[in-house]
């Protein structure tokens, strides 16, 4: 396990031309973090990743590696490595000549060369393909040559560029548990950009999720996943049911009264001492179908109007009594779903799982969660 490797953005800031790509933004990567960057297209992710890496320079805000400011330092000289997309390898040398490309531009020993080489294919799983084009390998080999390029160099910082997208997602799936795995083992920092939501979750102690060149929320993938803290949080990390409503303020335990048309609802989660329009939220998986004769407390009529097979699960798209459309994920255990499509149910929304959003600015670009298939 290697020390350093901290680094620090301090309103940071990108223009284009007229425009801002990235508007003073503040992070905060502790050595031997996983730490991604999250959010769509144009969001500001890739632009921020390419300024600590010293290809893209700043407008405004220092970059600081290890508490020194590398913010004026070219990319050479700046103790981090970068792991591309397209890989970046060279088709005319082999495995080996491939990752001991940097070590022999250091100038360093034969024997050290050799003996790094090999401690950097072995850490990728890739001794034997030494002799190797990169054209006679799979893509996920390819993709361990990259990143064994880039160990082997023992950066602080390994800076990577949505390395898995090029990949089946089945390849995508093995690679980024492998990858998770390789972290904790060299214990380097990993800053990692992506846009899918499933690779953030997956491997990243915390996650930063950006919108218009802005951080909306940096927290755990638990954290930001249980518990967003914007409406664009919500919609866009996995698969929301946003409800537009009217909040009373806090009951007697403390729980915020809600109005959602015509019923009457507590939701234990988020700012529950607002009053008046708002958003509340609440993930698919966490809502319950119940036999219409059902009653309680955050219960509302509807009927299932879609069935959708995912194999793992299956997603049912219930029409409530308000009109609005919200998404129920049941798991697949083997047993018969009772709720086929136009079956009248009682629809459960567990008021600890109910969340209200105070920040109700627009949602992601993409389409909203209630009518949206979860990719997977």
């Amino acid at each position: 396990m290697r020390s350093g490797g901290e680094v620090q953005v301090v309103d940071l800031i990108k223009r284009f031309g007229p425009v801002v790509a990235v508007h003073g933004i503040n992070l905060h990567m502790p050595g031997g973090e996983f730490f991604s960057m999250l959010g769509p297209s144009g969001c500001g992710k890739t632009t921020t990743l390419r300024m600590i890496a010293g290809f893209e320079q700043p407008s405004g805000g220092k970059i600081l590696l290890d508490g020194e400011d590398m913010t004026g330092t070219p990319p050479h000289k700046r103790h981090v490595n970068t792991v591309f997309q397209n890989y970046a390898l060279f088709p005319h040398l082999n495995v080996y000549d491939n990752v001991a490309f940097g070590l022999r531009r250091q100038r360093a020993a034969r024997g050290d060369v050799h003996r790094r080489v090999g401690e950097a294919l072995e850490l990728v799983q890739l001794t034997g393909f030494e002799k190797r084009k990169p054209a006679q390998l799979s893509g996920g080999q390819q993709q361990r040559v990259a990143l064994a390029r880039a160990l082997v160099l023992k950066p602080a910082v390994l800076l990577l560029d949505e390395p898995l997208g090029a990949l089946d997602a089945k390849l995508r799936k093995q690679l980024q548990i492998e990858l998770k795995a390789l972290q904790q083992q060299v214990g380097i920092t990993f800053i990692y950009v992506t846009h899918d939501q499933e690779e953030a979750l997956t491997m990243s102690d915390r996650i930063a999720v950006m919108s218009n060149g802005r951080v909306e929320q940096v927290a755990s993938p638990r954290q930001v996943y249980e518990e967003p803290s914007t409406v664009f949080v919500a919609d866009f990390l996995g698969v929301s049911n946003l409800m537009q409503v009217t909040a009373r303020g806090a009951d007697s335990q403390g729980r915020c009264r809600i109005r959602l048309d015509s019923f009457e609802l507590q939701a234990a989660r988020g700012d529950t001492a607002v009053s008046g329009e708002t958003k509340a939220t609440i993930r698919p998986e966490r809502v319950r179908l119940e036999p219409q004769s059902a009653s309680g407390e955050n219960r509302l009529p509807g009927m299932v109007e879609r069935w959708v097979y995912l194999g793992n699960a299956v997603q049912l798209i219930v029409r409530l009594a308000t009109g609005q459309a919200i998404q129920v994920l049941i798991q697949n255990t083997g047993d018969e779903i009772p709720f086929a499509q136009g079956t009248p149910v009682q629809v459960h929304l567990p008021a600890d799982a109910l969340r209200v959003l105070t920040d109700t600015g627009a949602p992601s670009p993409r389409a909203n969660g209630s009518e949206a298939v979860p990719s997977r």
